[in-house]
Formats: structure tokens, C-alpha cells, sequence
């Protein structure tokens, strides 16, 4: 519709128009305003969703942050998370408190730490019964710990090496396996018990050379080397520290060394996988976990102060004194580590025919 003019009484020319013509114009100008301000804002809302992350990385921790261990209070694994929390506390600016909650294999703590808020500021430190061999030895298995929890890097792991008694006669890993061929079934050994490291290992180790050795489960690994030592038991796993003082009065003799790496103190002793190619390593570790849907600035955040931690001369020198190696690696490692070591783990119970327990 084309506008109407209208002149008279000498008044200035008015340009009269329809309401339908008028509200078509505005709603045209709206629309034209809106989308600008919507092509405006595109910028700002991209920058406004990548603030919070940042944010988050350089806001925590803002409070203490807990860290829940399976571990009982003095014991070596507690001693350990307190000396590396001491140069990630500094660097973080916060304290980071160790929590003893010891019980049922690491559960109870795990449990705690599954069941709190995903903000960084409670943590976990386990051994990897709950994460790994529990799914094979547990009638009830049904924790998953990679959707329960968020693996952030392994820590510690233990020097664990096999000792003989003096009076067997024997001096490397080759030297057992002969003498084992000999006796099948007859050799026996102690462990700290069913499905530990130790245990794990040696029946990895009779899978790859073809021997039959008989297993005897004690409560604690001590007692075994102090059984071994004493001539209670030809063989026993021992942590390298304590059983430094046995070695060197030449009671008992290093066979051979359950890590992957060679034990500094000891690097004549070779590792099981130098003697048996096929070897591979049973899960030992301290491992760091958060619960599931952990931020990844904040997963991030830690893992990198841990690094910086474990890299340190004087917690590597002081883990090493008492038979403890530094690890470390990314999330996403430790992740696919604990995949392999589930999948390693059913293979070695299942072709051991070790029974779930509890």
C-alpha cells in the first residue's frame, strides 16, 4: 500500500500510513537490531566458556585438600604419601592431609572417596587390590573403579625381591628354575598373600618356565622374610629395605627383583624379565585417583605438582632409603596401565586356577 498525501488549510504536507504498514516496519528494525546484537555477542560467549576452566585451574586449591590412604598411620606406605605431599603442599599453597582409613584391602577407603563431591579437594591413595585385582578375586567385583573413580597418576612402588635361604644354594632366577624342575611341587615360597604382587609374579613365572612351586600366604610379608631368613622356609618376597640387613650378614641371597627396573642399591640383580622375556610386570603400585568426573584442570593441576614431587632429589633419595622407587605418568597412561594389568591379572588367574575369595 502506497502512503496517502493530504494537503489543506496551508498545514505542512503529513504522511498518514496504515497501523499494518507501521508494525511490518517495526518489527523489521527489531528484527535487524537482534541479529546484530546476537552477531555481537558470538565472541564474548566463546570467551565466556573457556573462562571457568582457566579459572578453576588458577582458583584451586583454595582450601586444604584431603588425601584418604588405605594405609595404616607409620606404616611405609603412609610414610611415603607424607613425604611427597610435603613439596606439593608447598607449591599448591595449601595443606594436604593424609587420612588413614585401613580396611577390608583399600575398600573402605575407596568407597569414602567414590562417594564424595568431584572438586579436587578429597582424594585417594591405593594399592592396586581395588582397581585391578579385585575384578578377578572378589566374588563381589561389581566396583568399577575406572567409571567410579578418575585415575590421576601412579606414585610409589615398592623394591620387592626374592630371597633363598643361604642353604639352598642358589643365586640368580635361571639357578631356581633348574633346581625347581628338579622337585616339582616341592619348592615352596612366602608371599604377603592369595593375589598379591609377590603371589601374582611367582605364578607368572612358573606359566613361563614351565616349574611347579608350592605357595605359602602369610599376613604379612615381614614374617615370610623372617621365616626365610631363619631357615623356616627355603624362599620368601621381601621389601628391600628391611631385608637389607639379612642380605648383607649373608643369610639370605637376592634371587631376583619383582619391579621392571633394576633396584639401585642392589643393580646386580637382575629383573625377572631380563631372565624371562615374556615377563610381564604384576601391578605393585601407590596410585593417586580422584573421584569419577574430576575436572581436568583440576586433574591436570595435580598431576603436575605430583610430577614435580616425585622428581624431587630428596624424596627420590628418601623413598630409595627405604626400598621405595619414584614412578609417576599421565592420566592417561595410568589409565591404560590399569587396563593391561585387569587383563594380565584374569590371565594369570585363570591359568593358575586361583579361586575369588571373600
Amino acid at each position: 500500500m502506497k502512503p496517502q498525501f493530504r494537503y489543506g488549510g496551508g498545514q505542512p504536507a503529513r504522511v498518514s500510513l496504515s497501523w499494518r504498514v507501521l508494525l511490518h516496519m517495526a518489527s523489521g528494525h527489531l528484527e535487524r537490531k537482534s541479529m546484530i546484537r546476537r552477531l555481537l555477542l558470538i565472541p564474548f560467549i566463546g570467551l565466556a566458556l573457556t573462562v571457568p576452566a582457566a579459572a578453576q585451574a588458577q582458583a584451586y586449591p583454595a582450601k586444604p585438600v584431603r588425601i584418604v590412604t588405605e594405609f595404616i598411620a607409620g606404616a611405609g606406605g603412609d610414610i611415603s604419601m607424607r613425604l611427597i605431599a610435603g613439596p606439593m603442599s608447598a607449591a599448591m599453597g595449601q595443606p594436604i592431609i593424609i587420612e588413614n582409613s585401613a580396611g577390608a584391602g583399600g575398600i573402605v577407603a575407596t568407597q569414602q572417596v567414590a562417594r564424595a563431591a568431584a572438586d579436587g579437594y578429597t582424594l585417594l591413595a591405593i594399592t592396586p587390590t581395588v582397581p585391578v585385582v579385585r575384578v578377578h578375586l572378589a566374588k563381589d567385583n561389581s566396583f568399577d573403579a575406572l567409571k567410579e573413580l578418575t585415575p590421576i597418576s601412579t606414585m610409589i612402588e615398592p623394591s620387592i625381591v626374592l630371597v633363598a635361604n643361604a642353604s639352598l644354594g642358589i643365586s640368580n632366577l635361571q639357578e631356581l628354575i633348574d633346581l625347581a624342575k628338579k622337585s616339582p611341587g616341592k619348592l615352596s615360597y612366602g608371599t604377603n598373600g592369595v593375589g598379591s604382587g609377590p603371589h601374582l609374579g611367582t605364578e607368572r613365572i612358573q606359566m613361563l618356565a614351565g616349574i611347579s612351586m608350592l605357595h605359602v600366604p602369610y599376613k604379612a610379608m615381614q614374617q615370610a622374610m623372617i621365616d626365610a631368613a631363619t631357615g623356616q622356609i627355603p624362599m620368601s618376597w621381601a621389601l628391600a629395605g628391611p631385608i637389607a640387613a639379612q642380605v648383607k650378614a649373608a643369610k639370605v641371597k637376592v634371587i631376583t627383583l619383582l619391579n621392571e627396573k633394576r633396584y639401585p642399591v642392589w643393580p646386580e640383580v637382575a629383573t625377572i624379565r631380563e631372565t624371562l622375556p615374556g615377563y610381564g610386570a604384576v601391578p605393585m603400585w601407590t596410585g593417586l585417583f580422584g573421584p569419577a568426573g574430576l575436572p581436568q584442570p583440576v586433574v591436570r593441576r595435580l598431576s603436575s605438582e605430583l610430577q614435580k614431587s616425585l622428581q624431587d632429589a630428596e624424596v627420590r633419595a628418601k623413598l630409595a632409603s627405604g626400598g621405595t622407587q619414584a614412578t609417576g605418568n599421565t592420566p592417561e597412561e595410568f589409565t591404560a596401565m590399569i587396563r593391561a594389568q585387569i587383563d594380565l591379572v584374569g590371565r594369570i588367574v585363570k591359568s593358575a586356577g586361583i579361586q575369588p575369595s571373600d
